[in-house]
C-alpha cells in the first residue's frame, strides 16, 4: 500500500498547528478541516489537542479513504469523522452532525498533492491526460466540456478573471475558432494551442499555458464562488475563542480571504463617533499581522510552497446579526457564472470506501 505520508509535504504544517491547536484545549472542543485531503494537517492538529475531535470535509472521495485509513493507523480514528462533500455545504455538514459551534476551522485552498502528481484528470500542464480537471468526479461539469460548449466570450472571461491572464481574448477566439474540427480533449492539445497563440516576448516565467490551466480549474470546481459562500457560514458557526485559518495560494482566492477577514477586523461605524457601539466593534482578532509567507528553507525542500499566503483570525465576541448579513458573498466575488450543470449528489459522514487524500 502507499506510504501516503511521502506523497504530500503540509504547507506551513508548524504554525498551521501553533494557530489551531490553542482553540482546541478544553474537552469536547471541535475542529473542521474543510479541505482535509491526505490528513497532512488534521493528523498533527489532533496529536497536538488530545481532547478534541475532528470533521474532515472532502469533495474526493479517493483522499476520503486515504485519510480515514491514516486516520486509523496512526490511532485518531476514534476522534475522526469523515464527510463526503464541498466545502460549501459547511453549514448542512454541522447540521447532520448535530453541531452549532466549532472551535477550529481550517482550509489549505488549491489542489492536493495527490491530484497535482495523478496523471489521468489533466490538472496538470507537465502530463498529457484527458481535460477533466474534477476535484469531485461525480459532477458533471469537466474542463473538456467548457472548452467544448462555453462561447468565446464567457471562456475569455474565465481565462481573464480567474487566470489574469493576459492573452485571455485571443486564446478563447482560437479555442473557439478549432473546436469545431479539433475537439480539444488532452491537456497536450490545450498546452500546444497556448503556445501558439502567447507571443514569445509577452510570456510569464514558466509555462505560458499555466494561467489557463489554473482558470479552468477554478471553473470547473467553482472554487472562489464556493469559498466566498463558505466563509460567511464558518463565521456562523464559529464559538467565541473560535479560530479560522486559512491557506491561499494565489491572488484571488486570498483577496477574498483577506477582503472577508477585514470585515471583522474593522470597526463598522462612521470615523468620528466619540462612542463607538458595542455592536460596531470588531468581532475579529488578527492572529498573524497580514499573510504569512513560507521561508526559504520551505520553499527549498517543498517548492509547492512558495505561493502560499497563511490567513488566520479568532472570533472575539459573537458577530452581530446586522453585521453578518453584511458577510454574505456578493456579486464581485463571482464574476464568471458557472455554466448549467448540477451539483453533485448528497453527503454522507461514513467514511469512502476507496479513497485518497491531501
Amino acid at each position: 500500500m502507499t506510504d501516503i505520508t511521502t506523497i504530500h509535504q503540509p504547507v506551513l504544517l508548524e504554525r498551521c498547528v501553533a494557530l489551531v491547536a490553542p482553540a482546541l484545549a478544553e474537552p469536547g472542543s471541535v475542529a473542521v478541516d474543510c479541505t482535509l485531503g491526505l490528513a497532512g494537517h488534521a493528523t498533527h492538529f489532533l496529536k497536538a489537542a488530545p481532547e478534541a475531535r475532528l470533521i474532515g470535509i472532502d469533495r474526493d472521495t479517493e483522499a476520503l479513504g486515504l485519510a480515514t485509513e491514516r486516520m486509523r493507523r496512526e490511532g485518531l480514528a476514534d476522534r475522526f469523522t469523515p464527510v463526503h462533500a464541498a466545502f460549501d455545504e459547511f453549514a448542512a455538514v454541522l447540521a447532520d452532525q448535530g453541531i452549532d459551534r466549532v472551535q477550529a476551522v481550517f482550509m489549505d485552498l488549491g489542489l492536493s498533492s495527490l491530484q497535482i502528481d495523478e496523471t489521468d484528470r489533466g490538472f496538470s500542464y507537465s502530463h498529457d491526460a484527458p481535460l477533466d480537471m474534477r476535484m469531485d468526479v461525480t459532477q458533471p461539469l469537466t474542463a473538456e466540456r467548457v472548452l467544448a460548449t462555453y462561447d468565446a466570450e464567457s471562456l475569455a472571461r474565465i481565462f481573464r478573471d480567474y487566470g489574469e491572464e493576459r492573452f485571455a481574448r485571443q486564446i478563447a477566439r482560437e479555442i473557439a475558432a478549432r473546436r469545431a474540427h479539433e475537439p480539444l480533449t488532452t491537456s497536450a492539445q490545450l498546452n500546444r494551442l497556448v503556445d501558439e497563440v502567447v507571443p514569445q516576448a509577452h510570456r510569464p516565467a514558466g509555462n505560458p499555458a499555466k494561467r489557463v490551466f489554473q482558470a479552468l480549474r477554478i471553473e470547473v470546481n467553482g472554487e472562489l464562488d464556493k469559498l466566498a459562500r463558505t466563509l460567511p457560514q464558518i463565521a456562523a458557526h464559529l464559538a467565541v475563542g473560535g479560530r479560522l485559518v486559512v491557506e491561499s495560494y494565489h491572488s484571488l482566492e486570498d483577496k477574498t480571504v483577506k477582503s472577508f477577514m477585514n470585515q471583522g477586523l474593522k470597526v463598522d461605524a462612521p470615523a468620528g463617533l466619540p462612542m463607538i457601539p458595542p455592536e460596531a466593534q470588531p468581532f475579529f482578532r488578527e492572529l498573524t499581522r497580514g499573510a504569512v509567507k513560507a521561508d526559504e528553507a520551505e520553499i527549498a525542500s517543498n517548492p509547492r510552497s512558495a505561493s502560499v499566503r497563511l490567513r488566520a483570525v479568532e472570533l472575539v465576541r459573537p458577530i452581530p446579526e446586522a453585521r453578518m448579513r453584511q458577510l454574505e458573498p456578493n456579486a464581485t466575488n463571482a464574476t464568471v457564472r458557472r455554466g448549467a450543470h448540477s451539483r453533485r449528489g448528497g453527503r454522507t459522514g461514513q467514511p469512502a470506501r476507496q479513497g485518497r487524500n491531501r
